[in-house]
């Protein structure tokens, strides 16, 4: 091998671990000098928000008065107010099971088409 050949290959060699290690230092710097947010940074605020939205409409319908269906005469009640009524209803049972059986029947009732003429 000659020693011009020589030089040049011990050259491009040097060149190579120069290049190699002035990547690796860019690399490092870009990492510690630019600051990326956060992937679900955004996402976390949002799905509070959605958590506390739906706990606001949980507390809602299990504390207010609703009425689902005027034709049927379905109310949605809170626990509090549903469980004394049964309470007082279950005091004698047999004319609750009554009440419940027509109350079920009312409920299954095919509704009559309303006419809007």
């Amino acid at each position: 091998m000659k020693l011009e050949q020589i030089n040049r290959a011990s050259g491009a060699a040097i060149g190579f671990v120069i290049a190699i290690v002035l990547f690796v230092v860019l690399a490092l710097a870009a990492k510690l000098l630019v600051q990326v947010p956060a992937i679900d940074a955004d996402r976390a605020e949002l799905r509070g928000k959605a958590l506390a939205e739906m706990r606001a409409n949980e507390e809602k319908a299990l504390t207010t008065t609703t009425m689902l269906d005027r034709q049927r005469g379905t109310v949605l009640l809170p626990i509090e107010t549903a469980m004394k009524i049964a309470a007082e209803k279950w005091s004698t049972p047999g004319a609750a099971r009554a009440d419940l059986a027509t109350r079920v029947d009312k409920a299954l009732a095919p509704i009559k088409p309303v006419s809007f003429e």
